[in-house]
């Protein structure tokens, strides 16, 4: 209805609307809707707890006073899956302080697995108390007797070298190649996190001198913040090649040599420092650097290896430019048709499968020299004894989550690399790069009949 008139349902008749008129609508009342059982939770009204349950979200680990370095490191550590799986398998106890090793291992496996089976926050109240007992240097308190805050990359080694101690080998597939007898000894961290570097010394004062070579275990590759320095990639290389003081046979005194650093075995994982903080003996504080260091989400470590295992990388490299390639193909032709895909749909919908990411003969190795970014975990403030440790870890695909303690965010990728400092804000001091997975299309039954028909049909015709 309309002031003046009755309108109908399908004729309007005469009746003309001008703008901001007012209209009455009636019809007919129909049973009115029962109240729902359950009362429906919007978003806005969720706890932290609720809306990380109902978005699926992993469990974090609530701070039981400046514990946010150890909480960080353990979620940053939980992004690799291998290690979780290895975890489960692993049958200690927990030992005492007479047993770090057992007990830190433990330890670690007990708590992942509480996180496992739960959404909501967890009190890591064994952990610290086991981190304390074997390492009493996490038990410091403050003048306030609380406990102090500690460095984050601190409590990462220590973690990682236990882990390294006790956790065995993953399970070998006896089926594929013969496995090195130096790569079956290796424990799990060894196999997964720990890298070789070949080194070459070369005394520059005596050319007649023969240059010396060695290898190292690297279980860390650090970044230098140097003036020059803007991008990971300077960062880790300008210290693979220096000049040092050491002595010389050949001329009997201190003389300069030429370091020069290659990796010759690149593991799964590879955890990059950035070395931000610095002794202050004035303020006896250790300052942070605050320069923006910028990271990529894909990593290519290629020209820091040694010519023979950039050979070996060749082969997994040239099939990822080749699906690449088939994939640039397959966009063009979508393309030139008119049609749209869905994004991470193939164009014929096959399934995927991946690829090892490992050399057949060394498992826990990297056969590519790509890596994709898979944790960061930052410190906001100006000095590694005070401020805040975060971890931001990925989740699914381009799916991050940022673990601020107890509080269990859902963040964007571009979130991610937002992390590279320059200011107040969080600023990335430990990456983690895990093995870039190439997914081929999966050869159905179908394929391998049409594949195998062919020649019979040609010979036939």
């Amino acid at each position: 209805m309309i002031k003046g008139a009755v309108i109908k349902d399908d004729d309007w008749g005469n009746a003309k609307i001008k703008e901001g008129s007012t209209l009455l609508m009636m019809g007919s009342a129909d049973e009115l809707p029962k109240e729902p059982a359950e009362k429906p939770v919007f978003v806005e009204d969720m706890s932290d707890t609720q809306l990380a349950a109902a978005l699926k979200m992993p469990a974090g680990l609530t701070n039981l006073g400046n514990t946010c370095y150890m909480n960080a490191t353990l979620q940053c550590l939980r992004a690799i899956p291998e290690l979780k799986d290895t975890l489960k398998g692993y049958t200690g106890q927990l030992g005492g302080a007479l047993n770090p090793d057992e007990s830190i291992t433990t330890a670690v496996r007990d708590l992942y697995s509480q996180m496992d089976h739960t959404a909501s926050a967890i009190p890591p109240i064994v952990m610290l108390q086991v981190l304390h007992m074997c390492y009493p240097q996490f038990a410091e308190k403050n003048e306030h007797g609380t406990y102090q805050q500690q460095d984050a990359n601190e409590c990462w080694t220590e973690i990682v070298r236990c882990l390294q101690r006790r956790l065995p080998a993953s399970k070998l597939d006896n089926s594929k190649e013969a496995v090195s007898a130096a790569a079956a000894s290796k424990g799990f961290i060894d196999q997964y996190m720990s890298g070789e570097f070949a080194i070459t010394m070369k005394c520059i004062e005596a050319e007649e001198e023969e240059p010396t070579h060695s290898t190292e275990t690297f279980y860390q590759l650090s970044c230098f913040i140097e003036k020059e320095v803007k991008y990971l990639y300077t960062g880790l290389k300008s210290r693979l090649e220096e000049h040092i003081s050491k002595h010389s046979p050949t001329l009997g005194r201190d003389a300069q040599y030429s370091r020069k650093c290659e990796i010759r075995r690149l593991p799964a994982y590879i955890t990059v420092q950035m070395v931000r903080f610095f002794y202050k003996e004035k303020e006896g504080v250790n300052a942070k650097i605050l320069k923006d260091i910028k990271f990529p989400e894909i990593l290519d470590v290629l020209d820091l290896c040694t010519e023979e295992l950039k050979t070996k990388l060749i082969p997994a490299r040239d099939r990822f430019k080749e699906e690449e390639d088939k994939k640039a193909e397959q966009l063009q032709e979508i393309k030139s048709k008119g049609t749209v895909s869905k994004e991470g749909e193939t164009t014929d919908s096959k399934k995927m499968k991946a690829l090892p990411y490992s050399f057949p003969d060394d498992p826990g190795s990297n056969n590519s020299g790509y890596y994709e970014l898979q944790a960061v975990l930052t410190h906001k403030g100006r000095s590694s004894s005070s401020g805040h440790y975060v971890g931001w870890c990925r989740n699914k695909g381009d799916e991050w989550v940022m673990f601020d303690d107890d509080k269990v965010t859902a963040v964007t990728k571009e979130d991610i690399l937002r992390l590279s400092g320059g200011g107040d804000w969080h600023c990335a001091y430990l990456l983690l790069y895990g093995p870039r997975i190439l997914e081929i299309e999966e050869e159905t039954t179908s394929d391998k009949a049409s594949s195998e028909s062919t020649p019979m049909e040609s010979s036939s015709s």
